[in-house]
Protein backbone atom coordinates (compact mmCIF):
# COMPACT_ATOMS: atom_id res chain seq x y z
CA UNK A 1 0.00 0.00 0.00
CA UNK A 2 1.34 3.62 -0.80
CA UNK A 3 -0.35 7.19 0.82
CA UNK A 4 -1.54 8.00 -2.03
CA UNK A 5 -3.31 4.51 -3.07
CA UNK A 6 -7.18 5.49 -3.21
CA UNK A 7 -9.07 3.38 -0.14
CA UNK A 8 -12.94 3.17 -0.23
CA UNK A 9 -14.24 2.51 3.47
CA UNK A 10 -18.12 1.38 2.89
CA UNK A 11 -20.32 2.30 5.85
CA UNK A 12 -17.22 5.23 6.73
CA UNK A 13 -20.54 6.91 9.28
CA UNK A 14 -20.68 3.90 11.63
CA UNK A 15 -18.38 3.36 15.06
CA UNK A 16 -16.02 0.61 12.85
CA UNK A 17 -15.81 3.01 9.83
CA UNK A 18 -15.54 6.29 11.39
CA UNK A 19 -12.15 4.77 13.41
CA UNK A 20 -11.03 3.20 10.14
CA UNK A 21 -11.00 6.54 8.85
CA UNK A 22 -9.52 8.25 11.59
CA UNK A 23 -6.74 5.82 11.66
CA UNK A 24 -5.85 5.89 8.02
CA UNK A 25 -5.87 9.41 7.95
CA UNK A 26 -3.63 9.45 11.05
CA UNK A 27 -1.39 7.51 9.52
CA UNK A 28 -1.00 9.13 6.47
CA UNK A 29 -3.73 8.01 4.22
CA UNK A 30 -5.69 11.20 2.72
CA UNK A 31 -6.61 9.47 -0.43
CA UNK A 32 -9.91 7.80 0.98
CA UNK A 33 -13.35 7.14 -0.56
CA UNK A 34 -16.70 7.27 1.50
CA UNK A 35 -20.52 7.92 0.71
CA UNK A 36 -23.88 8.28 2.38
CA UNK A 37 -26.22 5.60 2.62
CA UNK A 38 -28.49 8.79 0.97
CA UNK A 39 -25.40 9.24 -1.59
CA UNK A 40 -25.46 5.33 -2.06
CA UNK A 41 -27.77 2.61 -0.99
CA UNK A 42 -25.28 -0.42 -0.97
CA UNK A 43 -28.02 -2.85 -1.25
CA UNK A 44 -28.51 -1.25 -5.03
CA UNK A 45 -26.50 -3.54 -7.02
CA UNK A 46 -26.05 -1.57 -9.99
CA UNK A 47 -25.86 1.70 -8.19
CA UNK A 48 -22.74 0.11 -5.97
CA UNK A 49 -20.80 -1.18 -9.42
CA UNK A 50 -21.60 2.80 -11.22
CA UNK A 51 -19.95 3.63 -8.02
CA UNK A 52 -17.05 1.72 -7.86
CA UNK A 53 -16.74 1.62 -11.36
CA UNK A 54 -15.99 5.77 -11.48
CA UNK A 55 -14.47 5.85 -7.97
CA UNK A 56 -11.87 3.17 -9.31
CA UNK A 57 -10.42 2.26 -5.37
CA UNK A 58 -7.33 0.32 -5.24
CA UNK A 59 -8.51 -1.04 -1.60
CA UNK A 60 -11.89 -1.72 -0.40
CA UNK A 61 -12.55 -1.68 3.39
CA UNK A 62 -16.29 -2.89 3.97
CA UNK A 63 -17.33 -2.15 7.02
CA UNK A 64 -20.93 -1.15 6.17
CA UNK A 65 -23.28 -3.94 7.83
CA UNK A 66 -27.33 -3.80 9.65
CA UNK A 67 -25.88 -4.43 13.56
CA UNK A 68 -27.39 -5.10 16.84
CA UNK A 69 -28.01 -7.01 19.68
CA UNK A 70 -29.90 -10.52 20.81
CA UNK A 71 -33.62 -8.28 20.81
CA UNK A 72 -32.74 -6.61 17.37
CA UNK A 73 -31.81 -10.26 15.39
CA UNK A 74 -34.71 -11.66 17.65
CA UNK A 75 -36.92 -8.93 16.14
CA UNK A 76 -35.53 -8.01 12.93
CA UNK A 77 -34.41 -11.29 10.98
CA UNK A 78 -35.27 -10.59 8.01
CA UNK A 79 -33.53 -7.33 7.88
CA UNK A 80 -30.56 -8.43 9.50
CA UNK A 81 -30.42 -11.67 6.90
CA UNK A 82 -31.45 -9.72 3.78
CA UNK A 83 -29.60 -6.22 3.97
CA UNK A 84 -26.40 -7.99 4.92
CA UNK A 85 -26.46 -10.04 2.05
CA UNK A 86 -27.12 -7.25 -0.29
CA UNK A 87 -24.69 -4.77 1.08
CA UNK A 88 -21.24 -7.57 1.00
CA UNK A 89 -22.53 -9.18 -1.71
CA UNK A 90 -23.05 -6.03 -4.47
CA UNK A 91 -19.42 -4.59 -2.79
CA UNK A 92 -17.57 -8.08 -3.05
CA UNK A 93 -18.78 -8.11 -6.65
CA UNK A 94 -18.35 -4.53 -7.99
CA UNK A 95 -14.95 -4.63 -6.35
CA UNK A 96 -14.13 -8.16 -8.44
CA UNK A 97 -15.85 -6.58 -11.48
CA UNK A 98 -14.08 -3.69 -11.48
CA UNK A 99 -10.33 -5.29 -10.84
CA UNK A 100 -10.03 -4.53 -7.31
CA UNK A 101 -7.32 -6.67 -6.52
CA UNK A 102 -7.12 -6.16 -2.43
CA UNK A 103 -10.15 -6.21 -0.04
CA UNK A 104 -10.96 -6.53 3.52
CA UNK A 105 -14.38 -7.78 4.96
CA UNK A 106 -15.11 -7.82 8.78
CA UNK A 107 -17.28 -9.86 10.08
CA UNK A 108 -18.32 -10.94 13.51
CA UNK A 109 -17.21 -13.65 16.07
CA UNK A 110 -20.86 -15.18 15.93
CA UNK A 111 -20.22 -16.98 12.61
CA UNK A 112 -18.68 -20.05 14.66
CA UNK A 113 -20.56 -22.75 15.69
CA UNK A 114 -22.61 -21.91 19.20
CA UNK A 115 -21.24 -25.17 21.04
CA UNK A 116 -17.73 -25.22 19.25
CA UNK A 117 -14.28 -25.37 21.49
CA UNK A 118 -12.90 -22.38 23.13
CA UNK A 119 -10.97 -20.73 22.15
CA UNK A 120 -12.82 -20.13 18.92
CA UNK A 121 -10.12 -21.00 16.13
CA UNK A 122 -10.66 -20.59 12.67
CA UNK A 123 -10.91 -23.65 11.01
CA UNK A 124 -13.67 -24.50 13.20
CA UNK A 125 -16.06 -22.33 10.78
CA UNK A 126 -19.04 -24.81 9.86
CA UNK A 127 -18.06 -27.40 12.22
CA UNK A 128 -21.72 -26.68 13.83
CA UNK A 129 -24.82 -25.52 14.71
CA UNK A 130 -25.13 -21.49 15.36
CA UNK A 131 -26.60 -19.61 18.22
CA UNK A 132 -29.99 -19.18 17.16
CA UNK A 133 -30.68 -15.59 18.56
CA UNK A 134 -27.77 -14.38 16.08
CA UNK A 135 -28.01 -17.10 12.99
CA UNK A 136 -29.58 -14.71 10.74
CA UNK A 137 -26.75 -11.69 10.76
CA UNK A 138 -24.07 -14.39 11.34
CA UNK A 139 -25.25 -16.89 8.17
CA UNK A 140 -25.09 -13.51 6.19
CA UNK A 141 -21.51 -12.69 7.50
CA UNK A 142 -20.36 -16.23 6.49
CA UNK A 143 -21.98 -15.80 3.41
CA UNK A 144 -19.32 -13.06 2.61
CA UNK A 145 -16.44 -15.49 4.03
CA UNK A 146 -17.08 -17.85 1.29
CA UNK A 147 -17.83 -15.13 -1.69
CA UNK A 148 -14.05 -13.64 -0.93
CA UNK A 149 -12.78 -17.51 -0.47
CA UNK A 150 -14.29 -18.15 -4.24
CA UNK A 151 -12.86 -15.26 -5.66
CA UNK A 152 -9.55 -15.67 -4.15
CA UNK A 153 -9.44 -19.96 -5.14
CA UNK A 154 -10.94 -19.08 -8.35
CA UNK A 155 -9.71 -15.67 -9.73
CA UNK A 156 -6.53 -14.72 -7.04
CA UNK A 157 -7.88 -12.05 -5.14
CA UNK A 158 -6.81 -11.00 -1.91
CA UNK A 159 -9.66 -10.82 -0.38
CA UNK A 160 -9.27 -11.17 3.54
CA UNK A 161 -12.13 -11.90 6.43
CA UNK A 162 -11.53 -10.12 9.39
CA UNK A 163 -13.56 -11.23 12.23
CA UNK A 164 -13.37 -8.76 15.35
CA UNK A 165 -15.00 -10.10 18.46
CA UNK A 166 -17.56 -7.88 20.42
CA UNK A 167 -16.71 -4.58 19.65
CA UNK A 168 -17.37 -0.88 21.82
CA UNK A 169 -16.18 2.35 21.98
CA UNK A 170 -16.89 6.13 20.57
CA UNK A 171 -19.82 6.42 18.43
CA UNK A 172 -21.72 3.60 19.14
CA UNK A 173 -25.28 2.58 19.52
CA UNK A 174 -27.17 3.10 22.70
CA UNK A 175 -30.67 2.22 21.67
CA UNK A 176 -31.82 0.08 24.10
CA UNK A 177 -33.26 -1.60 21.84
CA UNK A 178 -30.91 -2.41 19.32
CA UNK A 179 -27.54 -2.28 20.99
CA UNK A 180 -25.36 -4.71 22.25
CA UNK A 181 -24.70 -5.83 25.61
CA UNK A 182 -21.72 -3.37 26.54
CA UNK A 183 -23.40 0.34 25.20
CA UNK A 184 -26.64 -1.03 26.81
CA UNK A 185 -25.43 -1.33 30.10
CA UNK A 186 -23.67 2.16 30.03
CA UNK A 187 -26.74 3.65 29.03
CA UNK A 188 -28.91 1.41 31.81
CA UNK A 189 -26.47 2.78 34.80
CA UNK A 190 -26.13 5.95 33.68
CA UNK A 191 -29.90 6.24 33.47
CA UNK A 192 -30.73 5.18 36.70
CA UNK A 193 -27.43 6.83 38.87
CA UNK A 194 -29.79 10.22 37.31
CA UNK A 195 -32.72 8.76 38.31
CA UNK A 196 -31.60 8.64 42.29
CA UNK A 197 -28.98 5.36 41.77
CA UNK A 198 -32.61 3.16 41.03
CA UNK A 199 -32.27 -1.10 40.09
CA UNK A 200 -30.55 -2.20 36.91
CA UNK A 201 -32.32 -5.16 35.27
CA UNK A 202 -29.96 -7.04 33.07
CA UNK A 203 -30.85 -10.23 30.96
CA UNK A 204 -29.88 -13.07 31.85
CA UNK A 205 -28.15 -14.68 34.30
CA UNK A 206 -24.87 -12.38 34.00
CA UNK A 207 -22.77 -15.66 33.73
CA UNK A 208 -21.95 -16.23 29.76
CA UNK A 209 -18.42 -14.86 29.35
CA UNK A 210 -17.29 -12.30 26.51
CA UNK A 211 -14.52 -10.79 25.18
CA UNK A 212 -14.24 -7.14 23.73
CA UNK A 213 -12.26 -5.36 21.81
CA UNK A 214 -12.18 -1.46 21.71
CA UNK A 215 -12.91 -0.13 18.06
CA UNK A 216 -10.15 2.05 18.04
CA UNK A 217 -7.94 -1.39 18.65
CA UNK A 218 -10.06 -2.92 15.48
CA UNK A 219 -9.50 0.09 13.45
CA UNK A 220 -5.01 -0.30 13.91
CA UNK A 221 -5.64 -4.21 12.63
CA UNK A 222 -7.32 -3.58 9.75
CA UNK A 223 -4.71 -1.07 8.59
CA UNK A 224 -2.04 -3.60 9.83
CA UNK A 225 -3.66 -5.98 7.63
CA UNK A 226 -3.45 -3.64 4.76
CA UNK A 227 -0.31 -3.20 5.19
CA UNK A 228 0.99 -6.29 5.12
CA UNK A 229 3.12 -6.77 2.02
CA UNK A 230 3.30 -10.27 1.89
CA UNK A 231 0.07 -11.90 0.26
CA UNK A 232 -1.40 -14.64 3.80
CA UNK A 233 -1.65 -18.10 3.33
CA UNK A 234 -4.97 -17.67 5.08
CA UNK A 235 -7.98 -15.15 4.46
CA UNK A 236 -10.01 -15.57 7.68
CA UNK A 237 -8.28 -13.81 10.62
CA UNK A 238 -9.64 -13.54 14.30
CA UNK A 239 -9.20 -10.11 15.86
CA UNK A 240 -9.46 -9.58 19.74
CA UNK A 241 -7.55 -9.28 22.72
CA UNK A 242 -7.96 -13.27 23.58
CA UNK A 243 -9.25 -12.28 27.33
CA UNK A 244 -12.49 -12.93 28.35
CA UNK A 245 -15.04 -11.94 31.52
CA UNK A 246 -18.60 -13.27 32.27
CA UNK A 247 -21.13 -10.82 31.71
CA UNK A 248 -21.74 -10.27 35.86
CA UNK A 249 -18.41 -9.22 36.02
CA UNK A 250 -18.56 -6.57 32.65
CA UNK A 251 -21.63 -5.30 34.20
CA UNK A 252 -19.99 -4.63 37.94
CA UNK A 253 -17.20 -2.72 36.06
CA UNK A 254 -19.16 -0.72 33.82
CA UNK A 255 -21.42 0.01 37.31
CA UNK A 256 -17.73 1.28 39.03
CA UNK A 257 -17.02 3.56 36.42
CA UNK A 258 -20.29 4.83 35.39
CA UNK A 259 -20.72 5.52 39.49
CA UNK A 260 -24.02 4.25 39.87
CA UNK A 261 -24.51 3.12 43.38
CA UNK A 262 -27.51 1.03 43.12
CA UNK A 263 -28.43 -2.98 42.80
CA UNK A 264 -28.53 -4.84 39.78
CA UNK A 265 -31.18 -7.46 39.03
CA UNK A 266 -30.75 -10.78 36.73
CA UNK A 267 -33.42 -11.01 34.67
CA UNK A 268 -33.32 -14.79 34.30
CA UNK A 269 -36.35 -15.18 32.03
CA UNK A 270 -34.38 -13.65 29.20
CA UNK A 271 -31.99 -15.50 26.95
CA UNK A 272 -28.09 -15.81 27.69
CA UNK A 273 -26.71 -15.98 24.13
CA UNK A 274 -24.22 -18.56 23.40
CA UNK A 275 -22.61 -19.51 27.06
CA UNK A 276 -18.44 -18.10 25.81
CA UNK A 277 -17.12 -16.65 22.93
CA UNK A 278 -13.55 -16.26 23.07
CA UNK A 279 -11.34 -15.62 20.24
CA UNK A 280 -7.99 -17.38 19.73
CA UNK A 281 -5.96 -14.60 18.10
CA UNK A 282 -2.73 -16.48 17.57
CA UNK A 283 -2.86 -16.44 13.83
CA UNK A 284 -3.10 -12.68 13.82
CA UNK A 285 -0.70 -12.31 17.10
CA UNK A 286 1.84 -14.15 15.06
CA UNK A 287 1.65 -11.74 11.94
CA UNK A 288 2.95 -8.83 14.78
CA UNK A 289 -0.30 -7.02 15.55
CA UNK A 290 -1.67 -6.96 19.28
CA UNK A 291 -4.39 -5.32 21.18
CA UNK A 292 -3.40 -2.13 23.16
CA UNK A 293 -6.61 -0.91 24.90
CA UNK A 294 -7.13 -2.38 28.53
CA UNK A 295 -11.26 -2.69 28.94
CA UNK A 296 -11.67 -0.44 31.89
CA UNK A 297 -9.71 2.36 30.31
CA UNK A 298 -12.01 1.98 26.95
CA UNK A 299 -14.83 1.89 28.56
CA UNK A 300 -14.08 4.84 30.60
CA UNK A 301 -13.17 6.82 26.74
CA UNK A 302 -16.67 5.14 25.59
CA UNK A 303 -18.78 6.59 28.77
CA UNK A 304 -17.04 9.69 28.10
CA UNK A 305 -18.38 9.76 24.80
CA UNK A 306 -21.43 8.85 25.92
CA UNK A 307 -21.59 12.09 27.95
CA UNK A 308 -20.02 14.38 25.32
CA UNK A 309 -22.90 13.17 23.47
CA UNK A 310 -25.84 12.69 25.19
CA UNK A 311 -27.96 15.62 23.75
CA UNK A 312 -27.88 13.74 20.58
CA UNK A 313 -28.16 10.01 21.83
CA UNK A 314 -30.92 11.46 23.27
CA UNK A 315 -32.66 13.05 20.05
CA UNK A 316 -31.94 9.91 18.19
CA UNK A 317 -34.39 8.02 20.76
CA UNK A 318 -37.47 10.63 20.07
CA UNK A 319 -36.83 9.89 16.01
CA UNK A 320 -36.96 6.19 16.37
Amino acid sequence: MFKRSRIYVAGHRGMVGSAIIENLKNNGYSNLITASSQELDLRDQGAVNEFISQQKPDFVIIAAARVGGILANNEYPWQFLYDNLMIEANLIKAAHSNDVQDLIFLGSSCIYPKKAPQPLKEEYLLTGPLEPTNQWYAIAKITGIKLCQALNQQYGRNYISLMPTNLYGPRDNFDLKTSHVLPAMIRKFHEARENSHSKVSLWGSGSPKREFLHVEDLAESVRFVMELEDRLEYDLINAGTGEDLSIKELAETVQEVVGHKGSIEWDTSKPDGTPRKLMDVSRINDLGWRAQIDLEEGIKNTYQWFLNNLDEIRELAIQN
